[in-house]
């Protein structure tokens, strides 16, 4: 399969409208989506030499606009005070609330909010599933359920050491099999 190349001089023409829409969807600010367009395509260029081939130029800017859309509500949210988003997760071995500090104000969810984050845990509990067991355990317990590193460590017998090696991996991991499955 050939990798796919990138040409910077052709993003305005063939990706600025599809990520204009894109960003107006998220944002409802057309300031705004148009700065986060100009963003993406300033940092697009700055990272050149990351792009691997792996996806298509678009959608690579495409993840690269969507962390431009998460760090603009970090930003404006982080005037306002700390938010958190709570994901719920259920398998058969456990169930729970991940609590994270994000984005939305938790008393002003719509629909669509209320969904994705839905749809986060959803995908967050599928990737879980492929993960290594030792990977999955580690992984709720440090990340999850907010666990002391040592607490884990006598629990599994493992070293300090050894425990974030496996939660690098399994974030890495995570983040992987998450961009293919949610974003």
């Amino acid at each position: 399969m050939p990798k796919h190349e990138i040409n910077p001089n052709k993003w305005i023409d063939s990706y600025s409208d599809y990520l204009y829409n894109y960003t107006i969807a998220r944002i409802n600010d057309r300031e705004v989506a148009q700065d986060l367009v100009q963003d993406t395509f300033l940092a697009g260029l700055k990272s050149m030499k990351n792009f691997k081939g792996e996806a298509s130029e678009r959608t690579w800017l495409i993840s690269i606009l969507k962390r431009k859309i998460i760090d603009h509500y970090r930003k404006i949210n982080s005037n306002k005070g700390k938010a958190e988003v709570r994901i719920n997760y259920k398998d058969e071995e456990s169930e729970g609330d991940w609590l994270e500090e994000r984005v939305a104000d938790p008393f002003d969810k719509t629909a669509e909010d209320t969904m994705q984050n839905s749809e986060l845990g959803n995908a967050i509990y599928n990737c879980l599933s492929k993960l290594p067991l030792k990977q999955a355990d580690v992984f709720k317990m440090k990340t999850i359920q907010g666990i002391e590193t040592e607490v884990i460590c006598n629990e599994l017998n493992i070293t300090a050491s050894n425990l974030w090696v496996i939660i690098h991996r399994a974030r890495t991991a995570m983040a992987d099999c998450l961009k293919e499955n949610w974003f």
